[in-house]
Order: C-alpha cells, then sequence, then structure tokens
C-alpha cells in the first residue's frame, strides 16, 4: 500500500474537527444557544468539506471533474425530488437547518453529496474487491448512515416530510443516486486514499446516534 504523506497540522485539523462535532452535539441540547447552532450547521459541512479536500492529494482535472459533477447532482437531484417526489418519494421540503436556499434547495446539500459520497467511497477504496462491489457497498453505507440522520434531521429543520411517514423510496433513491455517483467516482482516474475519510464518517456516526440518544433520554 502507498504511503501518502500526513498534511501540515495533522493533529489540530482532527481535534479542531472532533471538538466542532461534540460541541454542535452539546450545543444543541442547550434552548438557549440551539438557535446559534443551528445556524451554524451549513459552515460546519462546509469546514468538513474543506478539511476533506485539504487531505486530498491528487488534483489532477478528473478529480476537479467529479467535484463538480457530485455538487450538482446532489443538487439537482433534490431540486427534482422537492418538486416532483418522483426520486425520494413525498411530498418533502427543505426547512431553514441548512441555511439560505436557491429554488427551495439549500446549496450546502450539494456539497453534502460531495462529502459523503467522496468519504464512503475512498472508505471502501481499501478493499481489494471488484469496483461493482465496492459501489454497492459504499452506496449501502450511505443508506445506513441517512437512515441515523432522518429523525434528527426532521427535528433540527433541516427538512420535512409534513409529518408522513419517510417512503421507503427515499432509501433506494439515496441508494441509486449514491451508486451512480460512486460509479463514476471509481471509474475516474485520480486516487482515492484520503486520511480523513474514516474519521468523518465516525463523526457524523456519533452526532446523530449521539443526538437520537440524548433526545430520547430528554424526553424519558
Amino acid at each position: 500500500m502507498v504511503d501518502f504523506p500526513v498534511p501540515r497540522h495533522d493533529k489540530i485539523i482532527r481535534t479542531i474537527l472532533v471538538l466542532a462535532y461534540i460541541a454542535g452535539l452539546i450545543g444543541l441540547q442547550i434552548p438557549a444557544v440551539a438557535p446559534l447552532f443551528k445556524q451554524l450547521t451549513a459552515l460546519n459541512l462546509l469546514g468538513t468539506l474543506a478539511a476533506l479536500l485539504w487531505y486530498h492529494t491528487d488534483w489532477r482535472p478528473a478529480f476537479t471533474f467529479y467535484i463538480a459533477l457530485a455538487v450538482l447532482t446532489g443538487y439537482f437531484v433534490e431540486l427534482l425530488g422537492v418538486r416532483t417526489g418522483y426520486v425520494f418519494g413525498g411530498p418533502y421540503a427543505y426547512g431553514a437547518g441548512l441555511g439560505p436556499k436557491l429554488f427551495d434547495i439549500p446549496p450546502i446539500i450539494g456539497a453534502n453529496w460531495l462529502l459523503l459520497t467522496y468519504c464512503f467511497g475512498s472508505v471502501f477504496d481499501r478493499f481489494s474487491w471488484p469496483i461493482y462491489l465496492k459501489t454497492a457497498i459504499a452506496a449501502a453505507g450511505m443508506v445506513a448512515l441517512d437512515l441515523m440522520v432522518e429523525p434528527v434531521a426532521i427535528r433540527l429543520d433541516f427538512w420535512t416530510w409534513f409529518g408522513h411517514t419517510i417512503p421507503i423510496q427515499n432509501y433506494l433513491g439515496w441508494w441509486l443516486v449514491s451508486v451512480a455517483l460512486l460509479s463514476i467516482w471509481y471509474g475516474l482516474p485520480f486516487r482515492k486514499e484520503n486520511r480523513l475519510s474514516l474519521l468523518i464518517i465516525s463523526l457524523q456516526v456519533f452526532f446523530f446516534v449521539g443526538h437520537q440518544l440524548l433526545y430520547r433520554l430528554a424526553i424519558s
């Protein structure tokens, strides 16, 4: 396995990320400051993505193409989903929790699709499996994360299903869009390794599972 250089200030970046997610988890439980932490959600996602890209080691045109593709695909597939319900089921709509919106969709959602496909694609790239298997399993990992995200996202006004049960189509749509993006990710000629990918996935799981557990404790 090729060893890739550790970016400068590695420990500082990792510590800041961990502390940011811990602060967000705690801050959202405190009514006096919860509105402020909700407003910082989009900034935290952008900061996480910036840290991930800082660790990227292969900035050839194929990678910059993937950045644009993932961001635009993520945004427009959500736009199609909100307007028609064809992709993820519906009806659903985005709230104020993810910041400013363009045509009813917060642009940060495109960055989130880039962040997640990059992280899951990078983590599963280390396995010597056929590309189709890595793609399918990485996409399944994204669906598993979405299962953790949904109840918290609704509570934090990231989006709403208007009181309806979340449709199975939502998870199928997540998997299919993830498969499409990850197929391109694995097919493009750039190095996929990133030392920060697993930490970011772990922090996302920590945040959403932790938030759900604290919520249940608060209402019990």
